[in-house]
């Protein structure tokens, strides 16, 4: 019987995939929480307040995209399926929901300290071992440090549209939030403009900040 050889690469993303889908899931429950907290149980009705993976995961962004990513060799990104929201149901529209868009990225930026914490112990107790641990680790503090900083740039859909209309209600932060496809199509010439690399500089920056610490304990 042929012996079966299995890619480092297949590995490395099978090991990835747990923490992506954790990362997503944390997210999206975050959002439904605050909601049904401030008065919307719009996603507890739909079964979206949990924190099982399978409820949030969205064809294209969740599963598609990964793959694809494992293909092309490109970074592994994605999406889950938003968490519906219905404003009238908050008690104070504009302000429930700036929390309820905030707590998705606090959530990530949460995780990415407790991943962080987590690796730097490892770390520390022997330098030398638990490598696929700390990689795996590492790729956690940095997927959700990337989730966090994404999802705050004030472009539709993302967080960030709706804690900038809560935070300065007015014509020109109306529209902006109501872009559709057109903001999504905004968002991809971002992501393959210049801009991008700034946007990674703060990305690689927070990181930087982790290790500061690091080194400090």
């Amino acid at each position: 019987m042929p012996e079966i050889q299995v890619s480092e690469k297949l590995i490395s993303f099978l090991y990835f995939l747990p923490i992506f889908f954790m990362s997503l899931a944390i997210h999206e429950f975050a959002h439904a929480y605050v909601a049904n907290k401030k008065g919307d149980s719009t996603a507890k009705d739909l079964g979206r307040l949990t924190l099982n993976p399978i409820k949030h995961l969205d064809l294209v962004g969740s599963v598609l995209m990964p793959i694809m990513a494992f293909a092309s060799g490109f970074a592994l990104i994605g999406w889950a399926k938003p968490v519906p929201v219905n404003r009238r149901n908050l008690k104070d529209p504009l302000k429930d929901d700036a929390l309820v868009s905030a707590a998705g990225p606090v959530s990530n930026f949460i995780l990415a300290i407790f991943f962080f914490i987590v690796f730097a112990l490892l770390d520390k107790t022997n330098p030398q071992s638990f490598e696929t641990a700390k990689n795996i680790l590492w790729f956690g503090t940095f997927f959700n440090i990337f989730l966090f900083a994404f999802n705050l740039l004030p472009i539709p859909p993302l967080d960030g549209s709706h804690i900038l209309y809560d935070l300065f209600p007015n014509k020109f932060t109306a529209k902006l939030l109501n872009l559709g496809l057109y903001g999504t199509i905004i968002l991809f010439i971002f992501i393959y403009s210049p801009l991008w690399d700034y946007f990674f500089s703060i990305v690689n920056s927070i990181l930087q900040m982790f290790l500061f610490f690091k080194s400090m304990i």
